[in-house]
C-alpha cells in the first residue's frame, strides 16, 4: 500500500496499522491486502471486479472491513461486492471510501454493493466517504446499495460524507420481508460548489416490516443537494422518512419525500425541514464566549450528530 492509502484508511475506517479479523483493502482498482476468518470468507468475484463475502450462520461479534481507496487522478474504479449473511448472524461491516485527486483529471470510485440477509440476521453497516487532494480534477463517489432482507432480519446503515467530495449520487434500494427492519442514518455536508444527490427506494413487502430513514445535511457556500425517498407500503407495515437540512451561505437543497400506500394497514410518515441556523442559537453561544464562526460550527456539529 502507498502512503496516501494508509492516510485514507485512517480517515474512513478503524485502521491502526492493520485490521483485526476479516478484511479486503482495495487500492486503485486492485487488491492491496486480504484476510478471511473462520466465519467470514472473502473471495474474488468470478465474473468481474469485486468480492463475494459469505458470513456463516450464527456468527457473532465479528467485523469485516472492505475499504476502497483511489489515490490519484485519472482513475475510474468500479467494483461489485456481494454480501451473504447467514441466519441469526450478528456482525459489523465497515465499507468506507476515500478518493484523492492530485492532477487535472477526475478521480472516481463507484461501489455497487448487494446485501442478502437471511432469517433473523443483524448487520450494522458503516460507510464513510472522504475526498482529499489539491488537484483540479473532480473527486467523485457514486455508491449503489441493494438490500434484500429475509424475515426477522435487521439492517442498520450509518453513512457519513463530510465535505471534500465534488460530485456524488448515492442510491439505496431495499426489499423487506415479514418483520424485517431497515434503519438508515445519513449525515452529509457539502461546501464550495459540490453537489450531492441521495435516492432511497424501499419496498415494504412483508407483514409488519418497517423502515426508518433519517437524513441530516448541511449545504454550505454554493453547494447543492437533492434528496428523494420513496417508501412503498405493500403490506401491513410502518415507514418513516425524515430529511432535515441547514443552509449556510448560498447553499441550496431540494427535498422530495414520497410515500405509496398499497395496503390499508400501511402506516407511513414523511417529514422535511430546510432552513438556516436560527439567530438566537448563535446569540446564545456568543454569550458563552464563542465567536459567530465558532458558534456556527458548534451548532452544525451537534446537528449532524443528532
Amino acid at each position: 500500500m502507498n502512503s496516501i492509502t494508509e492516510k485514507l484508511l485512517g480517515m474512513i475506517s478503524d485502521w491502526k496499522e492493520g485490521f483485526q479479523g476479516a478484511f479486503n483493502i482495495r487500492e486503485d482498482g486492485q487488491c492491496a491486502g486480504r484476510q478471511s476468518s473462520q466465519n467470514i470468507q472473502i473471495e474474488s468475484k468470478a465474473d468481474g471486479p469485486g468480492l463475494v463475502i459469505r458470513i456463516s450462520p450464527k456468527t457473532k461479534g465479528e467485523t469485516v472491513y472492505i475499504p476502497a481507496c483511489v489515490t490519484h487522478s485519472n482513475v475510474d474504479d468500479m467494483v461489485y461486492n456481494e454480501f451473504y449473511v447467514g441466519e441469526y448472524a450478528d456482525v459489523i461491516i465497515v465499507a468506507g471510501c476515500g478518493v484523492h485527486a492530485d492532477g487535472e483529471e477526475d478521480a472516481r470510485h463507484n461501489g455497487i454493493h448487494s446485501f442478502f440477509l437471511e432469517k433473523g440476521s443483524h448487520v450494522l453497516y458503516k460507510e464513510k466517504h472522504i475526498g482529499t487532494g489539491t488537484g483540479t480534477g473532480l473527486r467523485k463517489i457514486d455508491p449503489i446499495t441493494s438490500c434484500v432482507l429475509a424475515e426477522d432480519s435487521v439492517l442498520e446503515m450509518d453513512t457519513t460524507q463530510i465535505s471534500g467530495v465534488d460530485r456524488t449520487t448515492r442510491k439505496t434500494i431495499a426489499k423487506l420481508s415479514a418483520r424485517a427492519k431497515l434503519m438508515i442514518h445519513e449525515r452529509l455536508m457539502t461546501d464550495g460548489e459540490e453537489t450531492a444527490k441521495t435516492e432511497f427506494e424501499v419496498s415494504l413487502d412483508g407483514e409488519d416490516s418497517g423502515v426508518d430513514l433519517i437524513s441530516r445535511s448541511v449545504a454550505r457556500d454554493k453547494s447543492h443537494q437533492e434528496y428523494h425517498s420513496v417508501i412503498k407500503g405493500n403490506n401491513r407495515c410502518t415507514g418513516h422518512s425524515e430529511c432535515d437540512a441547514i443552509l449556510v451561505g448560498n447553499g441550496t437543497v431540494n427535498a422530495a419525500p414520497e410515500l405509496f400506500a398499497g395496503n390499508i394497514d400501511a402506516a407511513l410518515i414523511h417529514e422535511a425541514a430546510i432552513g438556516k441556523i436560527a439567530g438566537e442559537q448563535i446569540l446564545k453561544l456568543k454569550t458563552l464566549g464563542l465567536t459567530e464562526e465558532e458558534a456556527e460550527e458548534k451548532i452544525i456539529e451537534g446537528f449532524l450528530k443528532g
